[in-house]
């Protein structure tokens, strides 16, 4: 599910921006079966949540670069 972190330094800036809304909607998904008690392995929770601020950190890094 989650990448190293050093594979995702590695992607550029249009593919951080596709990644970060693949795992919003995977969150979404998660916090639903987590509402209606499906989800068995509640720690996906926190490693998808913890992606999206790596990201979001690593998207900030790369458009302060650029200007």
């Amino acid at each position: 599910m989650a990448k190293k972190t050093t594979d995702i330094r590695t992607m550029t800036l249009d593919q951080l921006e596709e990644k970060l809304l693949q795992n919003k909607k995977e969150q979404f998904n998660l916090r639903v079966q987590q509402a209606s008690g499906q989800l068995q392995n509640t720690a996906i929770v926190r490693k998808i949540r913890r992606e999206i601020a790596l990201i979001n950190t690593l998207i900030t890094e790369l458009k302060a670069k650029k200007g």
